[in-house]
């Protein structure tokens, strides 16, 4: 078996094509919400990604095919004074989890935090993905809090469609 870990070019056809057919997976799967994506954001994903100076994305490839995919984006710490990456997706397609995916995409992922200077890495996951946090844990990740009396950071949205 043949794994390959590569940072997308939000220009490169393949990459184009590949990245939003494994984050439309992710999102089928319940744990993305278990709808498909849009078509317009199948269309024009990767070109709106390419717009923005500070997004990154991982792509792993098993034997040539798309397998797993983490979707990133530069952010600033200002407690620290230092850029950070937050994970918005990370998505292993079903046929391919258990052969360490996922750590690869971290490595990887943390490879370019490194060279970017950046101080930390940050993503959310769901309070009931228990496989998600597991992972998360055996990387390195926890729950953010500044003090334990204040409790844990928790991600809130406000939709605005």
């Amino acid at each position: 078996m043949n794994i390959e870990v590569v940072q997308a070019n939000y220009t490169d056809e393949k990459h184009a094509k590949h990245i939003p057919y494994l984050l439309s997976q992710y999102a089928c799967d319940p744990m993305g919400g278990g709808k498909a994506l849009s078509e317009h954001t199948i269309n024009h994903l990767s070109a709106e990604l390419a717009k923005l100076p500070h997004a990154f994305s991982v792509i792993v490839y098993v034997d040539g095919e798309p397998a797993a995919l983490a979707n990133c984006f530069q952010a600033f710490s200002t407690f620290a004074c230092k850029p950070l990456v937050n994970i918005h997706d990370v998505c292993v397609l079903k046929q391919y989890r258990g052969l360490g995916l996922s750590r690869k995409l971290f490595d990887k992922i943390e490879v370019i935090a490194r060279d970017l200077g950046c101080c930390k890495i940050t993503l959310e996951v769901l309070s009931n993905n228990e496989v998600a946090k597991s992972a998360y844990t055996n990387f390195g990740f926890s729950c953010y809090e500044l003090d334990p009396t204040a409790g844990g950071a928790m991600f809130w949205q406000k939709s605005l469609s």
